[in-house]
């Protein structure tokens, strides 16, 4: 009986590890920053690695150009974009400390 005692225990140091470098992970991505940008660079956000927009810019010939509407569809894709490169971000980083297992919900 005490090898499934020993088994289960190293399981327990396995998974406490794994949590410590996930808690790392959710820091180190909170102090990352990636950039989303729309109509050449004109429109540009900053997010997190954590998903969070940080910072909105809008360059003056932007709104000459698009005009509110236009803006307005720019934002959303810079947004987006932005988004998208911090999932990109964190799915890195998740499968450094997962070993490339999918384990949806972690991060």
């Amino acid at each position: 009986m005490s090898g499934a005692a020993d088994d289960m225990g190293s399981l327990l140091q396995q998974a406490k590890k794994m949590q410590r470098e996930l808690d790392l992970a959710r820091e180190e991505l909170e102090e990352l920053r990636v950039e989303g940008s729309a109509a050449g660079g004109q429109v540009k956000v900053l997010v997190t690695g954590s998903g969070l927009v940080r910072s909105v810019k809008i360059a003056k010939e932007a709104l000459d150009q698009g005009g509110l509407s236009g803006v307005e569809d720019w934002v959303l894709a810079a947004v987006t974009d932005g988004l998208q490169r911090a999932k990109v971000l964190r799915e890195e980083r998740l499968s450094k400390v997962t070993g490339g297992l999918n384990l949806p919900g972690l991060l």
